[in-house]
């Protein structure tokens, strides 16, 4: 109840509390959301999403064209304004689009499925209300009174008395505005036709993304509403991540209407100058001005590039920020030699393989080092709020990503933040992560998302209203209803809906998703995904994106484990061969065989693949004109590798890109750089919930401890050590670093599969600390190799080390 303090007796005065202004956003390119009573069975090849085809008879609208201008109308700044900057305006039609027209808030009443704004706005005079002071109330405290339909709190002034008059002023009753949202068509990147759910880009946006990749940057527009009383000709100011900008209304807009703006490219406010330290260091042998290395520097490996005019054996000096950075930060980066650095230049992460602290150039595929990184291409969208991209594997060490956040021309997260958090436990790293996520969420007050869902209709209408959502509304606060139930969501409502969505969206029935022929337990993307819903499996991709993303703000979880490279991708690490075998192991001994042969001609091989969908085998060309290029001892580096780029991504390219596109809707990239893959997937999915007595009942021994099995000293220490010093994290690494997934079988260990999709028990196999100091993982058999050590401490050290380094690689073979 609000509570007013009375400034002056029967005179009165006025007071309350300020009004509160927030705008509903609507988007232009809308359509009718149609409901159907179709089963939910027959969904995936009857439901066809907006922005299809136009000869396909439909009652759903086409997305608006953008007009066919030949020049762009552009605002200039004001004269003597040195607050604004110059913005290209992309024009609107005369009218706006029916489709951007907004539902009034008697229609929007959420009584339809769909994704709702909602709003609180103040309108009005402020209200003035004459109450007397009721008996026994003294000066200074507090009684209510009925001030029209409202109840409010009176102090009572310190010369006012019962039975005196006083008057009151109120604040305008807030008012709750609900706009109903309309699903935004999915764009097919420039130069592609659209498919599967996407548009072609219009000749429009296409002009503004080719404009960002000649000026080196990346293209982004906004949505703005032309004010009242503004029409073409005449300026108006907007506010845009914290810039404003004069906009010149265009020639074909006017008051009410929207219009999309490119604005030039703003630099980022300047980062507090961190306190440095200067290192000297000697030029390693070797090293030619230009040329690359690595060192360490205050415990943080670096990259540094040699001056001109400096020769191995003289001194340099460089700066660096002064934090404090964990011992373990190197062992939580680095695997299989590749290492994330930090470049001097510009503080931004990036990959290099090291040998001997000197940084190896790579410039041929090497079958047991050569490493890939994806490289996701942001581009505009015909509608504001659904970006666009490509994606493509390039070589490791030309990989970058930022080190800092930026966001409304604040700077949210550092190098030195980074560096502060990595080497911390999850739980520590989550915690950061969700206070970080707590800055970039929008409050209440902001308004918030209504998700309005049907039981019957979950997924359907789970898509259309996420799929309705820009960039801004994924961060915003979200409340979920079920229609025709009485539920409040206190938390309950939003966690069923993640576990429920995600889990129908995996479902191996709907074809969007397969279990990995090596673990039952992850799920890899189906290539044919396509041919199961052929109109729209590309936003059925996207909607997963954003709902993971979600998940992750909202510390919710998931139900899907994926493949491992999945999580790689995501963050940005490197896949190599290794992970090629986790996914297929019979395709990687078959490329590793041609790798050591002495002469692969004879193999009579073409850079082709072959793909089997619904029994009908397609050639599938690794390389343009692949089908007439023979394999040979000169190219079989180039053969590897594409076949490499293929199996990991080229292969689901399209799926996977949607994926990241949606996941970085809401997350921003660099605040994962602190996770390694093993972490984004206990994030996700949670720690399982492991039956120890099942576990180790369904263990079988080989090798050194074949005779003994669980007798033995050194086993007798393992099972003790996992189930007294493991907590429920490092039990879940333990099953990561041996299976590959944290993932336990609905039926227990007594069913856990194999790459061949046989049973394969939990192995303990015990082999010479001779020969394996660590112990080691086979992934496709669900075995560890555990060497026999000496004491109980010992195992304890390098158990934990091979566990919580085995997202990098460590020991995996």
């Amino acid at each position: 109840m609000p509570i007013f303090r009375i400034m002056g007796g029967t005179s009165g005065g006025s007071g309350g509390n300020p009004s509160v202004n927030n705008g509903t956003n609507q988007y232009p390119g809308h359509r009718n959301q149609q409901q159907t009573n179709q089963p939910q069975q027959n969904r995936r090849s009857t439901f066809t999403y907006p922005a299809q085809m136009s000869n396909r008879p439909s009652s759903i609208p086409q997305p608006p064209q953008a007009p066919q201008t030949s020049s762009l109308p552009t605002a200039t700044p004001r004269t003597g304004t040195t607050t604004t900057t110059q913005v290209v305006i992309r024009g609107s039609a005369p009218q706006p689009p029916p489709s951007s027209t907004p539902i009034s808030p008697s229609q929007a009443d959420t009584g339809r499925p769909g994704a709702y704004t909602v709003t609180r706005t103040s309108s009005g005079p402020a209200q003035v209300f004459r109450v007397t002071v009721p008996a026994g109330v003294r000066p200074g405290s507090e009684f209510s009174v009925h001030a029209g339909p409202r109840r409010v709190r009176v102090r009572c002034p310190p010369t006012s008395r019962p039975g005196q008059s006083l008057q009151i002023t109120l604040p305008p009753e807030p008012v709750t505005k609900s706009s109903l949202l309309k699903i935004a068509p999915l764009t097919a990147p420039t130069g592609e036709v659209g498919s599967g759910g996407h548009v072609t880009m219009t000749p429009e946006v296409e002009q503004v993304n080719r404009a960002a990749v000649d000026s080196g940057g990346t293209a982004q527009t906004f949505l703005v509403t032309i004010p009242p009383n503004v029409y073409p000709g005449m300026q108006f100011t907007v506010a845009l991540d914290g810039q404003r900008f004069m906009v010149t209304c265009p020639p074909n807009a006017g008051p009410n209407m929207k219009v999309r703006i490119v604005p030039p490219t703003q630099r980022e406010e300047p980062m507090a100058a961190p306190k440095t330290q200067v290192f000297e260091v000697v030029v390693p042998p070797g090293v030619r001005p230009g040329q690359p290395f690595t060192l360490m520097a205050n415990e943080q490996r670096v990259l540094v590039t040699c001056p001109p005019n400096v020769v191995p054996g003289q001194k340099i000096r460089f700066q660096l920020p002064v934090q404090q950075i964990v011992g373990n930060i190197k062992l939580s980066y680095e695997g299989n030699s590749w290492s994330r650095t930090i470049r001097v230049s510009d503080l931004k992460f990036q990959w290099v393989r090291v040998q001997n602290d000197q940084v190896v150039q790579e410039d041929k595929v090497d079958f047991n080092y050569s490493a890939y990184v994806r490289k996701l291409t942001l581009m505009e969208g015909n509608d504001a709020r659904m970006r666009t991209g490509t994606c493509e594997m390039v070589p490791a060490q030309d990989a970058v990503v930022d080190s800092k956040l930026v966001l409304n021309n604040r700077t949210l997260l550092s190098y030195a933040d980074i560096a502060n958090v990595q080497g911390k436990t999850l739980e520590e790293k989550t915690t950061w992560f969700q206070n970080l996520c707590s800055q970039i969420t929008g409050t209440w007050e902001e308004g918030h998302i209504k998700l309005v869902v049907r039981r019957s209709q979950l997924l359907h209408d789970s898509v259309d209203a996420v799929m309705s959502l820009g960039r801004e509304d994924m961060r915003k606060r979200w409340r979920f209803e079920f229609m025709g139930e009485q539920g409040i969501d206190a938390g309950g409502l939003a966690r069923e809906w993640f576990q429920l969505v995600s889990e129908e969206i995996f479902d191996p029935d709907r074809g969007l998703w397969l279990s990995s022929n090596q673990n039952q337990m992850c799920m890899t993307v189906n290539p044919a995904s396509n041919i199961s819903c052929p109109d729209d499996h590309l936003v059925y991709f996207r909607f997963l994106g954003r709902v993971m993303g979600r998940a992750l703000f909202d510390r919710q979880l998931i139900k899907g484990h994926m493949v491992r490279h999945v999580y790689k991708h995501l963050l940005g690490w490197p896949v190599s061969f290794k992970d090629l075998e986790h996914e297929d192991e019979g395709y990687y001994q078959s490329l590793k065989k041609l790798a050591n042969m002495e002469d692969v001609s004879m193999m009579c091989l073409d850079f082709t693949a072959t793909e089997e969908r619904l029994g009908v085998h397609t050639e599938v060309e690794l390389v343009d004109g692949g089908a007439m290029k023979e394999v040979t001892n000169d190219n079989i580096a180039e053969y590897l590798e594409a076949n490499l780029r293929y199996r990991l991504l080229a292969r689901t390219q399209a799926q996977l890109t949607e994926l990241f596109l949606g996941f970085f809707d809401v997350v921003p990239e660099p605040a994962l750089t602190v996770f390694d893959p093993n972490e984004l997937e206990l994030m996700l999915c949670g720690l399982p919930i492991i039956d120890m007595e099942d576990w180790q009942a369904n263990t079988i021994y080989s090798g050194l401890y074949e005779t003994k099995g669980a007798t033995h000293q050194v086993v007798t220490w393992f099972w003790d050590i996992v189930r007294e010093e493991f907590d429920q994290e490092m039990k879940a690494r333990l099953l990561q670093f041996v299976t590959g997934t944290s993932g336990v079988p609905s039926r227990g260990f007594s069913v856990l599969q194999g790459n061949d999709g046989n049973i394969k028990k939990f192995a303990i196999h015990g082999v010479s600390t001779t020969n394996y100091p660590f112990p080691r993982a086979h992934t496709c058999f669900n075995r560890i190799d555990l060497p026999m050590y000496t004491s109980r401490k010992e195992l304890t050290e390098k158990l934990r080390i091979a566990v919580t380094t085995a997202a990098i690689g460590f020991g995996l073979e």
